[in-house]
């Protein structure tokens, strides 16, 4: 199979997982009953598909591409195969900002929430990279930096929520990674940071391509190596911040979904995170679906479901040896 028509059955396998998430909850709709609730207002489908299963699919959407895209981005920048948002820190540095300015400063509102998601976001990049060794850091010191600074920020941030009784419940979904509280006002909010890292990061793929073979044959090609590092960091930062502010750190899906790409298109980030895009979004999807599964009559997060998916998936890969110097 070209990587073409890989690209077309991911998308198929995106609707197919779109329709779930529309069709799948407390209330069990048929495929065409879900449809005829998205299409037909007189249905009696239609409120619970708009005001309940929509915003959370688009917001589904969303957040698993920007986590997908920033996953891949980091790897390829950091020649790094266990760099994602959520084990390197950046995740939990967005949300330990949010809830300082949810505690602290009375931060309410995705635009307020978002604009302490990135500070925090970049500062904890910044400080993994540094802690990790700078420019002799290896996968393990990274992620073992990165560790580190998860478990001092979700302490700080379990903490700020004891201080903030009145806002304890909301805050603990939040924490955990959730779509269950999505809304419409938030999916437009988070689109245009997310919608701008994207295209940065797509745009991005040929001169990483260029600096993963050194920096002195990316500067033969024509790139410039602080340009396209500090280009990345802004992209990460804008995906991660954003999708942080909008349902909370969710982890591990930046770090599967690369991985699970780069085996059907290698290295080549041209394809590599254009799949990504595509991908995430399924995981994100199907986590959120099974989650209403298996949690019935309630539902498990989001968050909860990926990281018990990741969970083995990173000791898998730790244990094959495949972690090597960068």
């Amino acid at each position: 199979m070209t990587r073409a028509a890989g690209l077309l059955v991911a998308l198929a396998l995106l609707a197919l997982v779109v329709a779930l998430s529309l069709a799948v909850g407390a209330r069990q709709l048929t495929l065409g009953e879900a449809w005829s609730g998205l299409t037909d207002e007189g249905s009696g489908a239609y409120s619970v598909v708009h005001e309940m299963r929509l915003p959370r699919t688009q917001m589904g959407l969303l957040v698993g591409m920007a986590l997908g895209l920033a996953g891949g981005v980091m790897q390829a920048l950091t020649r790094n195969p266990l760099a994602d948002p959520g084990l390197l820190g950046i995740n939990a540095g967005a949300a330990a900002a949010v809830v300082t300015g949810l505690t602290f400063v009375n931060a309410r509102g995705y635009h307020a929430q978002v604009g302490f998601a990135f500070v925090g976001a970049a500062a904890v990049s910044v400080l993994v990279y540094v802690v990790g060794g700078g420019r002799g850091a290896t996968p393990a010191r990274l992620a073992l930096a990165g560790t580190a600074l998860n478990a001092a920020l979700y302490s700080y941030v379990n903490a700020a929520q004891l201080l903030d009784t009145a806002s304890l419940d909301r805050m603990r979904f939040w924490t955990v990674g959730s779509l269950a509280s999505a809304q419409q006002s938030t999916f437009w909010q988070a689109l245009p940071f997310i919608a701008t890292g994207a295209l940065l990061a797509l745009g991005l793929a040929r001169p990483l391509n260029a600096l993963a073979l050194g920096e002195d044959a990316a500067r033969a090609l024509g790139s410039r190596p602080a340009t396209i590092r500090a280009a990345s960091m802004v992209a990460v930062t804008l995906l991660c911040g954003a999708a942080t502010a909008a349902c909370g750190p969710i982890v591990f899906v930046g770090l599967m979904v690369p991985h699970l790409v780069r085996s059907l298109t290698g290295p080549d980030l041209r394809w590599m995170l254009p799949y990504c895009a595509v991908l995430a979004p399924v995981l994100m999807l199907g986590a959120d679906v099974l989650g209403r599964v298996l949690g019935r009559p309630g539902e498990l997060q989001v968050g909860i479901v990926t990281a018990v998916l990741g969970g083995p998936f990173f000791l898998y890969f730790v244990r094959r040896g495949r972690v090597a110097r960068a």
